[in-house]
């Protein structure tokens, strides 16, 4: 089943999320179909991608597929989790990727869409960094992507409260790049992408692998990265990490204990 649609227009890739009876989740089978699209508009000489929903969506993506976590006892965001492939396939292509939001953007895909290059919204969208919710430790480098993208005390407030922030807002504070209105978000995000399609593409290559690896210069030390792990784990092996995730599937408020 294909869970995206992938198109090309001369030098200009266009991906659309097209799994609406699961709100376009961040399953297995869609970040596998996606990076697949990826390496092949790499492939096919594209030079910019315009990454998108389905027109006039509510929820652009509700993140991680939440049935795919483990229920506890293992790290539920760990190097091989499909959104962490995903993260690294957009950091390191060569094309800039335009994330053009619609709708909701929840948990996962908040930091899918913040790795993008640049991020145009419609006034309607919102962003919500949703782990909290579902008692779910997130990890070191989707951290990163979220301090990289806003001050530590917008990511303080994302994570902790858990609460929708608007386009606006996003904008404001520099998470994303421009509100369009309904009516011309797809033409403005394609003259965008044309406009960088007609620049020099390997200077665009190269400077977004500049900008990747200046971005990523912040050390931690061993002992640090062991520290964070430590607490990580301790989160996924609790109480409130089970409880969690079972609330969802059971579709209930979960019970939280701080254990």
């Amino acid at each position: 089943m294909n869970y995206i649609e992938m198109t090309q227009d001369g030098h200009i890739g266009t991906i659309t999320l097209d799994n609406p009876k699961k709100l376009n989740a961040l399953s297995h089978d869609l970040v596998n179909q996606l990076i697949a699209a990826l390496q092949a508009l790499e492939q096919a000489a594209a030079r910019v991608v315009i990454l998108r929903a389905r027109p006039g969506v509510k929820v652009w993506s509700a993140g991680h597929d939440v049935g795919e976590l483990p229920e506890g006892g293992r790290d539920p965001l760990g190097w091989d989790d499909p959104l962490r492939h995903l993260v690294r396939t957009i950091e390191t292509c060569r094309m800039p990727v335009i994330a053009m939001i619609e709708g909701g953007v929840w948990g996962g895909a908040v930091e899918a869409v913040l790795a993008c290059d640049i991020v145009i919204a419609a006034p309607g969208a919102t962003f919500a960094v949703t782990p909290a919710r579902l008692g779910v430790p997130y990890n070191v480098s989707g951290m990163m992507t979220f301090m990289s993208a806003a001050s530590l005390r917008v990511v303080k407030e994302l994570a902790f409260t858990a609460t929708p922030i608007s386009a606006a807002r996003a904008e404001r504070i520099g998470m994303i790049n421009h509100v369009v209105a309904d009516a011309e978000l797809e033409a403005f995000s394609r003259e965008m992408a044309t406009t960088i399609a007609n620049n020099a593409p390997l200077s665009i290559a190269v400077m977004k692998e500049q900008l990747r690896v200046l971005a990523g210069a912040k050390p931690v030390s061993p002992r640090g990265f062991e520290k964070v792990q430590g607490l990580r784990r301790i989160v996924y092996d609790s109480h409130d990490y089970h409880e969690g995730i079972r609330a969802f599937k059971e579709k209930r408020k979960p019970v939280y204990l701080g254990r």
